[in-house]
């Protein structure tokens, strides 16, 4: 057990001296509440009902590809990478042919990159990190110098918490850690500097940060409900991405040397995941145009926060723990069955018609993901005495599929994700659901460095996609007192 305690050299910080406590209110409310919705507002307020819905024929007859997805539901081919390969389906003449997954990393089977540091008993995201930003396996002396260029930088700057953009009414940490990116800014001589040396230098110093000032974030939301002072977390060198994770979260009670190499699959698990994937694109779209870094890992961050997307995690979870409140006989098929369709039907849970951790975009029979955490789960549920519920997300992972053909007709395979997975882990590892999703982008951060190089420096073009206009004629200008 590695326990630390708490308050040990950790500053305090009062509100005077951190804004992370400040609640300010916009004393102007929203001109929707403040002017109320009048008939002469409908036209603003409803407009786009007249004129933002395209009708469903115009996309077939203009071949748009929505969503970028062909009509086979593959990804539109928009670049060429030599970062990773996310491997669900085979293209063939005849469509698309479903296939076991597989995620590769540079070459290298992330299964295999995972069994290799769990073999060791050492913790492997930063050699996966160090391989994804410069394409291959580092020496020990290589990684050595990785981790202490990392630690260099996990000390925040002279200042920063002073200004640090903690609450401002801001729930989510996910905003705070995109505003707290954009301040790093600030704090950096050349900004806007795109050199290679330059991007691995910010990389290396987000690593380093981000576990912190997320952490701040939640201590300062948690310091506020309690209504006890701000502890900062103290920098702790030497110590890998996942066990400064739980040291900033858990150094009270400690955490065991298992439960950070658990965390640390899931970072890797979470590291790289394709050039298409929805955050890494805007990583993309946002480096084609030569902007600095730290717009485009902020504007990452914002997509990553969607429950489409990085916010799915804590969505599954949340599904998760409404079946379990809502089901009285967890091992009863038929009953787990009748509320997830109820789901489906959107009488349930929180309305939208989703079963959360079940399908995705490019796999078809299988996540390699989940399929890799499904066994440390399994490990860690029986340690902490929660097979039961490990039990109902099993049942909801066999009969999930099967309640969406029926209800919705869908006849494509449905794989689990490794959403259905990633809230049960960190719950079981104490960590809070507010920090879900943001340690997503930390392990994340990783690839969007690997991807926004190869974009700067391989790809050399702004990405420019084609919109064909279907607007209607309105006809002459009508003066504005004669309409």
């Amino acid at each position: 057990m590695i326990r630390i305690a708490k308050g040990a050299g950790w500053p305090i910080l009062t509100p005077r001296e951190t804004p992370a406590f400040d609640h300010v209110a916009d004393a102007y409310p929203m001109p929707s509440v403040a002017l109320g919705l009048p008939a002469v507002s409908d036209g603003l307020y409803h407009g786009y009902e007249r004129v933002d819905v395209v009708e469903p024929e115009l996309y077939q007859k203009y071949d748009v590809k929505r969503g970028l997805r062909n009509a086979d539901g593959s990804g539109v081919l928009v670049g060429l990478t030599t970062i990773s390969n996310v491997h669900g389906y085979i293209r063939t003449d005849h469509g698309v042919v479903p296939d076991d997954g597989d995620l590769i990393y540079r070459g290298y089977h992330v299964a295999d990159l995972i069994g290799a540091s769990q073999a060791e008993d050492r913790f492997g995201y930063e050699e996966v990190a160090y391989l994804l930003i410069s394409g291959r396996l580092p020496t020990r002396a290589e990684l050595d110098d990785f981790r202490a260029r990392v630690d260099a930088r996990k000390q925040l700057p002279e200042g920063y918490l002073g200004l640090f953009p903690r609450a401002t009414y801001s729930h989510s940490i996910m905003n705070v850690l995109q505003r707290a990116t954009l301040l790093l800014y600030a704090f950096d001589p050349n900004p806007d500097d795109t050199s290679p040396t330059h991007e691995v230098d910010v990389a290396l110093s987000l690593l380093g940060r981000w576990p912190r000032s997320a952490a701040v974030a939640h201590a300062a939301h948690v310091a506020e409900q309690n209504d006890t002072k701000l502890m900062v977390p103290p920098v702790r060198e030497g110590y890998s991405m996942a066990e400064t994770v739980l040291d900033v979260l858990r150094s009270d009670e400690g955490f065991t040397h298992e439960e950070a190499m658990l965390l640390d699959v899931m970072l890797i698990l979470h590291a790289e995941h394709g050039g298409g994937n929805n955050s890494t694109f805007t990583t993309r779209v946002l480096s084609s145009s030569g902007t600095d870094a730290y717009s485009a890992y902020a504007a990452a961050i914002g997509s990553l926060k969607g429950p489409k997307h990085g916010g799915a995690n804590y969505k599954a979870n949340d599904m998760i723990e409404d079946v379990a409140a809502h089901v009285r006989d967890w091992s009863n098929d038929d009953e787990v069955a009748g509320y997830l369709a109820k789901i489906l039907r959107k009488e349930a849970f929180d309305g939208a018609g989703l079963l959360y951790g079940l399908g995705h975009a490019v796999y078809t029979k299988t996540d390699p993901r989940a399929e890799i955490i499904r066994g440390f789960a399994r490990r860690i549920a029986e340690q902490k005495g929660q097979v039961d519920k490990l039990d109902l997300i099993a049942s909801i992972e066999r009969l999930g599929p099967q309640v969406m053909r029926d209800v919705r007709g869908i006849t494509k395979p449905i794989s689990t994700n490794i959403d259905m997975y990633t809230g049960f882990v960190y719950s079981m590892l104490g960590i809070p659901q507010d920090l879900y999703t943001p340690i997503f982008a930390m392990a994340r951060l990783a690839g969007w460095t690997a991807h926004r190089m190869e974009e700067l420096y391989g790809a050399g073009r702004i990405i420019r996609p084609a919109y064909n206009s279907v607007m209607p004629n309105s006809g002459e200008y009508v003066p504005i007192d004669e309409r």
